[in-house]
């Protein structure tokens, strides 16, 4: 297990810092408030932590007003937990309740934004989603007719984006956690091992290191490659001449790590060592062109030039990596469409892929974070050539 471990939870003036950034930003788009409904941007603004969000029962809500401190709206059972935290204004109703899962509770906290025509900033865009029922929704806008609604996505997610020096820390030491996982995978797997008792002996060697959890682990491994990345392992038998991948999201204290590892069984061909090599200096490449004054873009366009070496129409996932955080994947997307520019404090995944062979791909992935001089590493980077088990 790795030793000293940045300090759990965050200070309350972590809380107090990003509320007022959320708030200039209001002042500036002329909203009056946020509702968010979703856990991480729950969490975000109130240091609420809690596993209770994978049970669909109950709704919660967090708003930030125009000034002071957010405001809970939350079922009871939450109530002791949110206490634990910076927020003051808890409002909490015994759930469920389906004929008023805390509707009148944000009636009462919303109605006199609508009363005065007010904006309430909510999350619509890409990659956001609410937990309420939507015919609740419905019910509370048609109670409140005066409120003007107003998308804060970009305003949320522009937040999120440029990581605090005390969130980088926890994503550095989840970082490492996984790192130390990796390299004892040579320890761990073997010829002849189903892959589903591979992928069972990683995760508990991640818990051993120090990982809160493992929730997520894909991977595959076949015959000179792989031909997807996202499917659950099964039981047949590490073979010789296969490659092995597997994608780890490690979680401490409520941020991930995202990163993958290759793997050749017993020995290599040349077209599984020269994918590598191509994704391996794509990734140099990445790591060149991670810097500020660049844009997403240009990230992207760097990887995308050495990948067209080997596979000029380039991968089919669609992008080259993405933001990181306290969830596994976060914007931005790296990908031609994405145009803002790198920041210092971005922590982002580089992740370039290629097809090759019959129907096989490869990926390759590593963790870092944009700072003034450019990229650092959060993940130890992998061998320049193909492992060998």
């Amino acid at each position: 297990m790795l030793h000293n471990p940045p300090e759990r939870g965050f200070a309350e003036a972590e809380f107090a810092a990003r509320t007022q950034k959320a708030q200039a930003l209001m002042l500036a788009q002329g909203l009056d408030g946020l509702l968010l409904l979703s856990e991480p941007e729950v969490r975000y603004f109130s240091g609420f932590h809690t596993l209770f969000w994978q049970s669909p029962t109950r709704p919660w809500f967090l708003f930030v007003p125009a000034t002071g401190k957010p405001i809970a709206v939350i079922p009871e059972i939450g109530a002791a937990l949110m206490r634990q935290t910076w927020i003051d204004d808890i409002r909490s109703w015994n759930a469920p309740a389906p004929q008023d899962d805390g509707i009148s509770l944000l009636q009462d906290l919303l109605a006199p934004l609508a009363q005065r025509r007010g904006r309430l900033g909510v999350l619509t865009g890409h990659e956001t989603a609410w937990r309420m029922p939507l015919a609740d929704w419905q019910r509370l806008l048609t109670s409140l007719p005066g409120l003007d609604l107003a998308d804060a996505t970009g305003l949320v997610q522009g937040l999120r984006m440029v990581k605090s020096e005390a969130e980088i820390a926890k994503l550095s030491h989840i970082c490492a956690i996984g790192s130390a996982t990796f390299a004892k995978v040579p320890e761990l797997i073997a010829q002849g091992m189903p892959l589903e008792e591979a992928f069972r002996a990683f995760r508990c060697a991640g818990l051993a290191q120090g990982a809160d959890d493992l929730p997520y682990l894909v991977g595959g491994a076949g015959p000179g490659g792989y031909v997807d990345v996202i499917s659950p392992p099964g039981p047949r038998r590490l073979q010789e001449g296969d490659i092995l991948m597997l994608d780890t999201g490690a979680s401490w204290d409520g941020y991930f790590c995202d990163f993958d590892r290759n793997f050749a069984i017993g020995s290599a061909d040349d077209v599984a060592r020269r994918a590598y090599d191509v994704l391996w200096r794509a990734t140099e490449a990445g790591l060149a062109a991670a810097r500020p004054g660049n844009s997403i873009c240009d990230l992207f366009q760097a990887m995308q030039r050495v990948i067209a070496e080997m596979a000029p129409q380039g991968g089919d996932i669609g992008r080259l990596g993405h933001g990181l955080g306290m969830q596994l994947t976060e914007q931005p997307s790296i990908a031609a469409f994405e145009h803002s520019p790198l920041k210092p404090g971005m922590v982002l995944t580089l992740e370039p892929s290629l097809g090759y062979g019959d129907g096989l791909i490869m990926v390759h992935e590593e963790n870092i974070v944009i700072t003034d001089q450019g990229a650092r590493l959060l993940s130890q980077r992998a061998a320049p050539e193909l492992p060998v088990i």
